[in-house]
Parts: structure tokens; sequence; C-alpha cells
């Protein structure tokens, strides 16, 4: 079955990096068009970047600039190097994708941005 397992997350002063990582299995990875997402508490769920199976990338806004999407399908996995960190991006990240009409959604990774 369709599996993401984010990693990365942690505690960082503002200004500072973090590596997201998202580790895919179950379906062929290449062939997907790939998203994180975030969810300030309380807040919706917000698109954050997505790349294609091409390697084209689209970010929010307020992210441009700051984070980068990647992935590696031989290695099947995807990142999200997030760079001067703001209190604003503090959020559970998740990893994302869509089979046909069903989305799959990561357990998430807790991001918190704070001196």
């Amino acid at each position: 079955q369709v599996q993401l397992v984010e990693s990365g997350g942690g505690l960082v002063q503002p200004w500072g990096s973090l590596r997201l990582s998202c580790e895919a299995s179950g379906f062929i990875f290449g062939s997907f068009h790939m998203n994180w997402y975030r969810q300030v508490q309380g807040k919706e769920l917000e698109l954050v970047a997505g790349i294609d199976r091409d390697g084209r990338t689209n970010y929010e806004d307020c992210v441009k600039g700051r984070f980068t999407i990647s992935r590696d399908n031989a290695k099947t996995t995807l990142w999200l190097q997030t760079n001067s960190l703001k209190p604003e991006d503090t959020a559970v990240y998740y990893c994302h994708t869509r089979w046909g009409f069903s989305p799959y959604w990561g357990q998430g990774t807790q991001v918190t941005v704070s001196s």
C-alpha cells in the first residue's frame, strides 16, 4: 500500500534552516506529482510546494525564494529545503500525493520556529 513517511522537523531559531524528507513506498514514485502541505494548529491545510514527475515546481507565494522542493525518483524520496525560516512557518508539514481520486498523506513532521 502507499506509504509516505516524513522526517526532519524540529525546533529551529528564526532565519534557520531545516531539510524535510519524505520516504515513499507502495507506488511508482517517479510517475506521480508530489506535494508538501502544512497546517498551523486550528487552521486549514495550506499547499506549500509541488513538483511534477518531470521536476517542474510550484510554490506558495510566501515561501518563494526560501523553500526548495526536490525529488530523487531512484531513492523514492521527496525533500523540502526550508531556509530563512520565520515564526509564521511553524506548522506540521505533510507529504502528499494523489492516486486517481484518492489522496495519500504522511503522518506529518512538526516544524517550530522560535527563539
